[in-house]
């Protein structure tokens, strides 16, 4: 009997993407696929949705009106959760695109239906702009999508980020042609009202350099005043700079980018250069130049500083780096930076959960998953399979790793066998050197009756769109079935919400909590 009371207790947790209890329509391969109700497909499909881009059975323009249809629909259904939604996008899963595009179509779905529930349309727009060229990234796309009309919540929504975001330094960085609105056109678009002395010069000088008039510079605006006088050094004395003990610092006081130095020098980045910015550089700036740091040849006293902010647990939370940005670093650069890397990684995963008993970890690496997320990426959906799935495994009690695909194209499946003291990163390249990536179909179902034996649950990580069998009947109902959606496709190969059977999402480890909490027998809902 108490056997029988606590699986029923068990059995009655939910997870907070639902989806029907029977399939209603096909998956892209033609498998059972189960619909979700709207703000489960919109959230796998925000925490999944690199804006403009095609995907393996989604062209980029069907897969944007769908994005935009179901922000829409939410908005008017429940605003304060989509408000907490779009929020959460950018501030916790570091999605930019989908953030900005997902509040201006909120918006418009507001006024065009008169809604005023909720949170303000002016509260929303502000708080997915976080970064001081996201309000002309939004403004560019409200002209774009709904003409020159821009109405007064997003104007002062911009506005209101624009006062928290706009000064020197953000100037200097992000006000460029290279952007479709310069700050001078935001200010003029949304006349933002400042009580600060400074930031008044400053905007008053934003909008002369828009027009090409900012030879003159006010006294108050010292880092611009002192990046001009460095501009204007000839090109044979800017080298020598380096050479002084207070480079560094003429170089931040100037508020000079490694960017902006790399034009300035008209020469090689060497290493004395690098050593100047690197006390200066964020730590995305670090992680993407680490390659560039071994090229020029910086110390091994300076690379252990830079490692050690890699690494720092409280770096990495403030980064809010996806860890997918880590693999990326650790394929381009040398191995001295392997350590700092994985530590870094692990700091990254932290949410991942360690699980009791036998776990049956399912990794896709069907042909629909070697896909870029974005177009100039070279990271696929199942770089992140793999990452997440072996970060599973090593936290697991007793974990069995597979590869799936399909039997109609080679190998169905390959299991990984875990090596003694091996470090994440070394796995994941592990996983690709010896042929775990095997690129055919989607036999989800299969992979499962072929490899369950008396497991506790399985987790299975995939963009779900599984041929043949329905996969739920592959499970037996006891089992909890976890699926990790990295696609965000309409229709799902199970249904999702209660009865052992739920679907997380996104590219970080937040979901990941869920499934501890459902395993502790209390209701996991939204990450936000």
């Amino acid at each position: 009997m108490a056997e029988f009371i606590v699986g029923a207790l068990r059995t009655l947790v939910t997870s907070f993407v639902k989806s029907e209890r029977a399939p209603s329509g096909p998956t892209h391969e033609r498998g059972a696929g189960y619909a979700r109700d709207t703000r489960s497909e919109l959230f796998l499909l925000a925490v999944t949705n690199m804006v403009g881009e095609d995907t393996f059975y989604e062209s980029a323009g069907h897969r944007d009106d769908r994005y935009t249809a179901l922000v829409r629909a939410a908005a008017l259904e429940d605003p304060d959760w989509t408000a907490r939604l779009l929020a959460w996008l950018r501030r916790d899963a570091n999605l930019r695109s989908a953030a900005a595009v997902g509040a201006a179509e909120y918006v418009r779905a507001r006024l065009d239906a008169g809604d005023e529930r909720g949170p303000s349309n002016r509260s929303v727009i502000g708080s997915v702009l976080l970064r001081a060229d996201e309000p002309g990234e939004l403004l560019a796309c409200w002209l774009s999508r709904h003409g020159r009309a821009v109405p007064k919540p997003v104007k002062r929504g911009v506005a209101d980020a624009v006062l928290r975001l706009y000064d020197e330094r953000s100037l200097v960085k992000y006000d460029s042609a290279a952007h479709g609105l310069r700050f001078g056109d935001v200010l003029n678009l949304v006349h933002p009202v400042t009580r600060r002395s400074r930031q008044s010069d400053l905007f008053v000088h934003a909008l002369d350099r828009r027009h090409g008039n900012d030879s003159t510079i006010p006294a108050s605006l010292g880092v611009l005043t002192g990046r001009a006088g460095l501009l204007s050094w000839p090109v044979e004395r800017r080298r020598a700079l380096f050479g002084r003990d207070d480079a560094a610092a003429v170089l931040r006081g100037a508020g000079m980018t490694w960017e902006s130095v790399a034009g300035w020098l008209k020469g090689p980045m060497t290493a004395d250069v690098w050593e100047a910015l690197i006390p200066s550089m964020g730590y995305m700036a670090l992680l993407r130049n680490l390659r560039n740091f071994d090229r020029a040849g910086v110390s091994d006293e300076v690379a252990a500083t830079v490692a050690a902010r890699l690494a720092d647990p409280d770096e990495v939370a403030r980064s809010r780096q996806l860890p997918l940005r880590f693999l990326s670093a650790h394929r381009a650069a040398s191995a001295r930076w392997g350590p700092a890397l994985e530590r870094a990684l692990d700091h990254c995963l932290a949410g991942v959960p360690v699980l009791p008993g036998r776990t049956l970890v399912l990794v896709d690496t069907s042909r629909s998953m070697r896909e870029p997320f974005a177009g100039n990426s070279t990271l696929l959906r199942w770089d992140a399979a793999v990452v997440f799935g072996l970060a599973l495994g090593t936290r697991c009690e007793h974990a069995d790793v597979v590869s799936f695909s399909s039997p109609y194209y080679g190998t169905a499946t390959k299991r990984f066998r875990p090596r003694r003291d091996e470090s994440l990163l070394a796995a994941v390249t592990r996983w690709r050197a010896e042929g775990y990536l095997l690129d055919g179909g989607t036999a989800t179902a299969y992979a499962i009756r072929k490899h369950l034996r008396r497991h506790d649950r399985v987790v299975v990580l995939t963009d779900e769109q599984a041929d043949g069998e329905d996969v739920n009947r592959a499970v037996p109902n006891g089992t909890p079935l976890y699926t990790w959606n990295l696609a965000g496709y309409r229709r799902g190969h199970a249904p999702s919400g209660a009865f052992h059977r739920h679907t997380f999402g996104g590219l970080n480890d937040h979901a990941f909590r869920a499934i501890g909490l459902l395993e502790a027998r209390r209701d996991a809902d939204w990450p936000f």
